[in-house]
């Protein structure tokens, strides 16, 4: 499933969706947590990118593993794979981010729309301040990892030439 689609290789065609909604899932999530004011306008939009971004990172890294063992079959030389290898390690890492901050995003979103149904007590602060705090750690780390993965990939595929 993730090796071709209609013919060509699924991973140059798959990464750009994690490229998109990875970003845009730290943006949103970042905002959400940090602006309260937004919250209202950003709800759904956290909800539906935690879902999406994650999905596609994780297309992206199946992908890429199913490119990986084609070029290894394929007879790559070894400092080729050795590039491509780190890559695969940054979109690992990249995909496992991207699925905490996309977990973490959806349970923000949730607490705070519950909070808001209620009155406010100083736990219900604190789990909202926890969980935000949570959500924009995760989002600089999700953020290093998807830059790092498609620097490495750039630099595998075009520092050679």
């Amino acid at each position: 499933m993730f090796g071709e689609i209609f013919g060509l290789p699924a991973h140059p065609l798959l990464v750009h969706f994690g490229v998109v909604f990875g970003p845009l899932l730290i943006v949103a999530s970042v905002l959400y947590a940090l602006v309260p004011v937004l919250r209202k306008h950003l709800g759904w939009v956290v909800l539906g990118l935690g879902a999406a971004a994650p999905a596609a990172l994780w297309f992206a890294k199946l992908s890429g593993e199913n490119l990986f063992q084609t070029l290894v079959d394929k007879g790559y030389p070894p400092q080729i794979l050795a590039q491509v290898d780190l890559h695969k390690d940054y979109g690992d890492a990249a995909a496992w981010a991207g699925l905490l901050l996309g977990a973490l995003s959806i349970g923000l979103v949730l607490v705070c729309t519950s909070a808001a149904r209620k009155p406010a007590t100083s736990g219900s602060k604190a789990l909202v301040y926890g969980l935000s705090a949570l959500v924009v750690a995760m989002a600089v780390a999700t953020g290093y990892y998807v830059f790092m993965t498609g620097d490495s990939g750039a630099q595998a595929v075009w520092g050679t030439i």
